[in-house]
């Protein structure tokens, strides 16, 4: 299974990544608290991931995501938690039920809103005064990036807002592999689980100030900023 010969927009591909998210749930944690097979074994690695995520949630915070709030691909909930102490309402979409039993389990809310749906083809029902995605604008395809902000358009009311955190390709060792990626191809990763099996998964790797340029040709006006591991920001319609 090389991949070589697909194009990351081919409908078997995403839905090959649907089925590795949810296969992957029990997983998740492990790669976000650096565990186990993700754990490499330097301490002053670890301090440096969680001073990163310190930053990011720090930015988070600063953009103060209150009112009514919807966040997209929630996974097992580790920023749905943060989001629901501020949020007068929040609403939690993703594709995969046991990545929401997951986050369910965690967050612990009962005025907290899930939806099983594929954001591919999901569209909203009304509108919201704040967009959140982590890790999940990396696994659109270029070729849906303009249709995946229009869909983040339609979620906003007028004076809307969105905030992203995603991964960055790390900048000072560029040629550290992770140990789950079986083989990487343009924008495209083959991804092993811990029982051996294989899956494609698209992975978009943007820099900062590509990605701003990006969503504002789609009319927006976007602050984006880049650790050493995670690019993040807030954007908002013009």
């Amino acid at each position: 299974m090389t991949g070589n010969d697909l194009t990351v927009d081919d409908e078997d591909v995403l839905e090959e990544q649907r089925r590795y998210y949810r296969a992957r749930a029990p997983e998740y944690d492990d790669w976000w608290q650096r565990r186990g097979r993700y754990d490499r074994g330097d301490a002053d690695a670890l301090a440096e991931w969680d001073r990163q995520v310190a930053r990011v949630d720090a930015a988070l915070t600063a953009f103060d995501p209150r009112g009514d709030v919807l966040e997209l691909a929630g996974g097992t909930g580790w920023w749905t938690q943060r989001l629901a102490r501020v949020a007068q309402h929040l609403t939690v979409v993703d594709a995969a039920p046991e990545t929401i039993a997951l986050n369910r389990d965690r967050v612990r809310r009962p005025d907290v809103d899930y939806v099983v749906a594929d954001l591919f083809d999901w569209s909203p029902e009304r509108d919201f005064d704040v967009v959140f995605f982590s890790f999940w604008l990396s696994h659109v395809p270029r070729s849906r990036f303009v249709e995946f902000w229009s869909l983040v358009r339609a979620c906003l009311r007028p004076g809307g807002r969105a905030f992203l955190i995603d991964s960055r390709a790390d900048p000072a060792q560029p040629h550290v592999k992770d140990p789950f990626v079986v083989e990487y191809l343009p924008d495209l990763h083959v991804r092993r689980l811990d029982d051996g099996s294989q899956f494609r998964v698209v992975k978009v790797m943007y820099e900062p100030d590509e990605l701003a340029t990006l969503i504002d040709r789609e009319g927006w006006h976007s602050h984006i900023e880049a650790t050493r591991w995670f690019v993040f920001g807030s954007t908002q319609p013009e």
